[in-house]
């Protein structure tokens, strides 16, 4: 009884020391890929370009179309649109709908090229 009580300590030691292996090599397979990620950072600029001229077409909430130097050129609003003073005073609604008309020069703020101009700011030339 002595020598089998002593082969299955020995046989139950193999398996701890294969069960630890185990369960290292398992630990570890888990941890790598977070210990050799790569933190990777993406930076947009956005660039905001100014056009200019005189108000041809206006659709509030819609379109404006000024005619500048270079000929007519047509811009879509963005989701907001602020309106403001040559001086930067901020125009409430009622002032646009009166003072923001064809035939008014104005500059405003877009991003984007071709027919994709989406403005985000209309300065009107006067204060």
């Amino acid at each position: 009884m002595g020598t089998e009580n002593a082969y299955h300590r020995r046989n139950s030691t193999k398996e701890g020391k294969i069960m630890k292996k185990m369960l290292l090599s398992i630990a570890l397979a888990v941890v790598a890929p977070f210990a050799w990620a790569q933190v990777s950072e993406t930076t947009t600029t956005t660039t905001t370009t100014e056009g200019n001229g005189t108000i041809t077409e206006y659709t509030p909430g819609s379109a404006i179309v000024l005619r500048e130097t270079s000929g007519p050129v047509r811009y879509r609003f963005g989701n907001t649109v602020s309106y403001v003073t040559r001086g930067g005073r901020v125009l409430d609604e009622d002032t646009v709908r009166t003072r923001v008309r064809v035939g008014i020069p104005v500059r405003v703020h877009y991003v984007g090229t071709g027919d994709e101009r989406m403005v985000d700011r209309v300065i009107v030339d006067e204060d």
